[in-house]
Formats: structure tokens, C-alpha cells, sequence
């Protein structure tokens, strides 16, 4: 009995070993070799390491930077569901896998029947009792073609997808915690910025209403002072909501309260950032998570076109099973109580009104449409990183100009209050120049904020933020679970 069912197995083992499953071809990438060259870039340099393998704790330099990124990666709830989809999609292909096998099963069963004497051929009532126990295997596909198979290909490719997917997600929240705490330390020193500034109208104000008193200022001169005042009253409110919902957007990011012990913050203006090795766009193919999750997906694509070419073939499903058969229990295992059964059964499409041919275009189509979508990521990505390049040449030169032009709002100012208040000039002179100064103060603080922002995304668009650590120091990046196969 069991030698047949080994037999069996065997047999359908060597059987299956066909696969209509196309042989798959990567596409070319449909970028340049180089990225962008011009006056908004900086000369290209080699690259010792690649900027995907520079840990997040080297990258991110402010230590409470870093215990936000560690709290958001144990609680945030998106990256959780990542990980869980991970789990689904093994359980998954476990499932599709299991199909490549027999299914073997023992059953044990027992019946009495009586058969009253009017219905029976005998005249007599009856008793009749029937037991076995059986070893079988039940509906089982032999893989001739390899439709099992390639749809077992299929959900592997799309569980290697899922964890490219989690990567992604955690790179994304990596970075968007990053840019949201820069957010938030830019509001406040806007607003604390703000805070100065009205200070410093409202005392204005006061010297303006003194002299206003004595008959040496004008009441226009008094109005407009004022009006310095009351907008920057709107500006104050305006940061304090910002700050407000900056901490609501962080906390849910972090998927938890903001940490009470969070170390002091460093200013925007201090060495926040490393810097960034650009690489080559080639590099890019191995590197970005969602470019190799779509190539999983096509990947997937081109197993089910395997399956859709198998439709197209007989498939033979086998049931057979051999146990006893016995009237009594207690002869269930004596010599000549053997039973055993074989049900092969075959089914040949024949007419099916063009619904396989139909399947068959329709996997066609879907593995175009992935392709597609994998060489637009591809796409994607060269412009997110070209972006990022530009953004830190001209930065570095934006940042640079502003800050000579805060330091000669700042010389006209003082210029322009001295001459005020001995009376040389007019208090309109005087308010232009306040409110000159607290503008470019505040685009000095928003281009700061701008110029971190790129050097974040763009560490992000080269794929960082997956490992902990760098590789010269031991990284610590989480692994991918493995998958149980049985």
C-alpha cells in the first residue's frame, strides 16, 4: 500500500517537470548612463560608498533626530502593516506551493445499518455493520505543463515584492520623520524669530508714542508703527498653530507621544547632514526598493503567462487510495480485508469560446503594463535623484546669498533707526527697513528648512535609511522573515 503511494508521488514528480513560463528578460533602463550635468550641478565626484549603505544614525547627526526615527520604527503603524503583509503574502505562496505535492490523508470509518423484516428480501429484520480505514490521496494535479508551478512562481515573486515594499515603507518613514522634525524646529525658531520681532515693534511703538506725545512724531507715523505691530501679532499666531500641528503630524509618524527625555535640539544653521555619495544611475537598479518591487511584479507577470499557456494543455487529476474493508472491527486488519481504489481523471479543453485565448492576452497584457510601470520607476527615481543634485548646488549658493542679504538688511536697519530717531529720515524709511529684515530673517530660516528637505529626500531617492548602521560599523538592518515551507 505505501510502496504504490511512494511509487506514486514519484512518478508525478518526474512528470512535472515542464514549465511554459517565459524566459525572463530584464529591461533595459530607459535613463542616461550619467546623471544630469550644468551650472545647477556640482562637478560629479566617485563615490567610496554607496549612499544606500550609510546607516540612518550616520546620516542624521542630531541625537534627538535619531531617538524620534528609532521610536517611529518600533510604532509606527504603516510600517507595522508592511511587515505583517510580509507574513500574509508567505502564508501565501505556502499555500500555492502546498499544491505541488500530494495531499495524503487517513480516514477511518464505521456504519451499523438494520434493514426491518418488511424490506428485506428475507423476511427476517437485519443487521449489517461495515468498518475501514483507508490511506489515500485525494484530487491531486499532476504538473505536467507547470501550471502549479508557475503559479507557485507567481506568489513567491510577489511575497519577494512585499518585502521590497516594507523596505520602501521603511525608507519613506525614515525620511519623512526626518523632514517633519526639521519642520518643526524651523516653526520654532520662526516663531521664536517672531516673538523677537514683535518685541522689538512693540517697543518701537512706545518711542514712536512718546515722541508722538512731545508733538515730534506724527499720528501717521504712530499709525504705521502700529500697523508693524499688528502683523506681527498675525505672523505669531500663525508659527504657534504651525508648531502646534508640526507635534500632531510628528506624533503620528511616530505612533506614539512625542518622547518626554528627547535630547536638546540642534539649530538649523549646525551640521545636521552628511554628505551624500551620488553613485551612478545604474546603481539605482539595485538599490531603490520600489524598482526592485516592480520588477518582482513583473517577474510575477511573466509566471502567470506560464500558467495561462498551461490552460491551453490536458491536465490529469488523480484520486487513489488503500486501506481494509471489514464487517467487524475486530477483523479490520486480517489478511484478506485489503481494498484499495484509482480514479485518474483527465480534462482536454475542447471549446471554450475563446476564454483561454482570452486569459492568455489578458496575463500578455498585465506583464506589459508591469513592465511599463517598472521602467517608470525606474524613471522616477533618475529624476528624484537629478533633482536632489540640482537642489544641492544651488542651495549652497541660494543659502549663501541669502545670508549676505540678512546681514545688509541688518546694517539698514540700524542705519535706518538712527537716522529716524535724530530725525533725519522719515518713519517710513525706518519701517520698510524692519520689515525688510524680519522678512529675509524668516526666508533665511525657510531656505534652510528647503535646502535640509532636498539633502533628506535625496538620501531617500538613493535608497538610504534601511540600515541602522553603517557596514564599517557593523549594521544592524531588520531581516526579511523567512519563508516556512512546510
Amino acid at each position: 500500500m505505501s510502496k504504490s503511494l511512494l511509487s506514486l508521488a514519484i512518478t508525478a514528480a518526474v512528470l512535472s517537470g515542464c514549465s511554459l513560463i517565459p524566459d525572463y528578460q530584464q529591461p533595459e533602463a530607459p535613463v542616461a548612463a550619467q546623471y544630469p550635468q550644468g551650472p545647477a550641478y556640482s562637478p560629479a565626484e566617485a563615490a567610496n560608498q554607496a549612499a544606500a549603505e550609510q546607516g540612518w544614525r550616520q546620516f542624521f547627526h542630531d541625537p534627538a533626530l535619531q531617538q524620534l526615527i528609532q521610536t517611529a520604527l518600533v510604532n509606527n503603524r504603516d510600517l507595522r502593516v508592511a511587515a505583517l503583509n510580509i507574513d500574509a503574502y508567505a502564508a501565501q505562496y505556502q499555500i500555492q506551493r502546498a499544491d505541488l505535492f500530494p495531499a495524503i490523508s487517513a480516514n477511518g470509518s464505521g456504519s451499523r445499518q438494520r434493514v426491518p423484516a418488511r424490506a428485506s428480501g428475507t423476511g427476517e429484520s437485519t443487521i449489517t455493520s461495515q468498518y475501514s480505514a483507508t490511506l489515500g490521496i485525494s484530487s491531486y494535479e499532476l504538473d505536467l505543463f507547470g501550471r502549479v508551478r508557475s503559479l507557485s512562481e507567481q506568489a513567491l515573486q510577489t511575497y519577494f515584492s512585499s518585502e521590497e515594499a516594507r523596505r520602501s515603507t521603511q525608507i519613506s518613514l525614515v525620511a519623512s520623520v526626518a523632514n517633519a522634525y526639521m519642520t518643526w524646529q524651523a516653526d520654532k525658531e520662526l516663531l521664536k524669530l517672531t516673538q523677537e520681532t514683535l518685541g522689538a515693534y512693540e517697543e518701537s511703538y512706545r518711542l514712536t508714542a512718546r515722541s508722538n506725545e512731545v508733538g515730534v512724531a506724527s499720528a501717521l507715523d504712530l499709525s504705521q508703527s502700529r500697523t508693524s505691530v499688528e502683523n506681527a501679532r498675525v505672523q505669531l499666531a500663525r508659527y504657534t498653530r504651525a508648531v502646534a500641528q508640526d507635534e500632531n503630524s510628528l506624533t503620528l509618524l511616530l505612533g506614539t507621544a512625542i518622547p518626554a527625555n528627547l535630547p536638546g535640539a540642534q539649530p538649523l544653521s549646525a551640521d545636521l547632514l552628511s554628505e551624500l555619495p551620488a553613485g551612478l544611475p545604474s546603481e539605482l537598479l539595485q538599490r531603490r526598493p520600489d524598482i526592485l518591487a516592480a520588477e518582482h511584479n513583473l517577474k510575477a507577470a511573466n509566471a502567470n503567462i506560464g500558467a495561462a499557456r498551461a490552460a491551453f494543455f490536458p491536465s490529469i487529476s488523480l484520486t487513489a487510495n488503500a486501506g481494509t474493508l471489514s464487517p467487524d472491527v475486530g477483523g479490520l486488519f486480517k489478511g484478506g480485508s485489503g481494498t484499495w481504489s484509482f480514479a485518474p481523471q483527465i480534462n482536454i479543453p475542447i471549446f471554450n469560446a475563446g476564454s483561454l485565448r482570452a486569459s492568455l492576452d489578458y496575463s500578455k497584457i498585465q506583464k506589459d503594463i508591469n513592465v511599463a510601470q517598472y521602467e517608470k520607476s525606474i524613471q522616477t527615481a533618475f529624476q528624484e535623484v537629478s533633482d536632489g543634485l540640482a537642489a544641492r548646488q544651488t542651495y549652497n549658493q541660494q543659502l549663501q546669498a541669502q545670508r549676505d542679504f540678512v546681514n545688509a538688511n541688518q546694517d539698514y536697519y540700524r542705519l535706518a533707526e538712527r537716522r529716524y530717531r535724530i530725525g533725519v529720515d522719515s518713519n517710513l524709511t525706518f519701517l520698510d527697513a524692519q520689515r525688510q529684515l524680519f522678512s529675509a530673517q524668516q526666508a533665511l530660516i525657510t531656505d534652510r528648512l528647503s535646502q535640509l528637505t532636498s539633502e533628506v529626500n535625496l538620501y531617500k531617492a538613493l535608497g538610504g535609511g534601511w540600515n541602522e548602521q553603517t557596514a564599517k560599523n557593523e549594521p544592524v538592518p531588520e531581516q526579511a522573515p523567512k519563508l516556512r515551507l512546510f
